[in-house]
């Protein structure tokens, strides 16, 4: 992966996939590490936010080493996870079915899910426009989606403090503990996000009508949260 530009359409399928598998051994080590275990409280307002009956079934998009299954399956609900990558899979820690597959392309009836998470992976794919057209086909007409990715605080001195955190801790707190150029990659791939009225205009746009977004922890990450339109 280049140090300076980021790679777009099947170059950026396969360095994602590639550096992902790299970094599983060790992904929850550094995201506790780098958040300050603040992704475990965002995680929990996610999957506070879908408010589906219990036993729902709920996808868990680009399911990494599991961190959503598992707060999923405490709440009653039914997760089944799905990842590009086989070595996220093969270091997931949850009882949940897990299923490699592209987040694009889904192995599931139309309106099979009752609702679906994903956890920090909308920069990382590769259009997601489809993305969110896919989302909409697999989850049922009334079921709920809660995203989460970073995002910038809009406070000036905190959005400066973190760029700095961001752009030149987290790499070096990387590549100590993980992959180099995977952390280096991290920071960059901010720019992959369409700003957020875009944002919420795709989600409606692919049948998400009532897209929301709230800035979490002083607008270091964000929540997208929806319910598939009726229709």
């Amino acid at each position: 992966m280049s140090a300076v530009e980021l790679p777009v359409g099947e170059e950026k399928a396969v360095a994602v996939r590639r550096m992902f598998d790299a970094i599983a051994p060790r992904y929850d080590l550094v995201n506790r590490i780098m958040t300050f275990g603040l992704d475990t409280r965002w995680r929990r307002r996610a999957v506070d936010a879908l408010d589906l009956a219990p036993g729902s079934v709920v996808l868990d998009l680009a399911s990494g080493t599991g961190d959503f299954c598992r707060l999923l399956h405490r709440r009653g609900y039914h997760p089944v996870g799905t990842d590009f990558s086989g070595g996220m899979l093969t270091a997931a820690r949850t009882s949940a079915p897990l299923v490699q597959a592209d987040v694009l392309c889904l192995p599931v009836l139309d309106g099979a899910a009752d609702g679906a998470t994903c956890g920090f992976a909308l920069r990382n794919l590769v259009d997601l426009g489809a993305f969110f057209v896919e989302l909409a086909r697999a989850v049922r007409p009334g079921g709920r989606v809660a995203l989460l990715e970073v995002a910038a605080p809009p406070n000036p001195l905190m959005r400066m403090g973190h760029a700095v955190y961001f752009g030149r801790v987290v790499p070096v707190i990387g590549g100590v503990l993980s992959d180099p150029g995977a952390y280096r990659y991290l920071p960059r791939s901010v720019a992959y996000l369409p700003d957020p009225p875009r944002l919420l205009a795709m989600l409606a746009e692919a049948g998400f009508g009532d897209a929301a977004r709230t800035l979490l922890s002083g607008g270091i990450s964000q929540l997208l949260v929806a319910t598939r339109d009726r229709r």
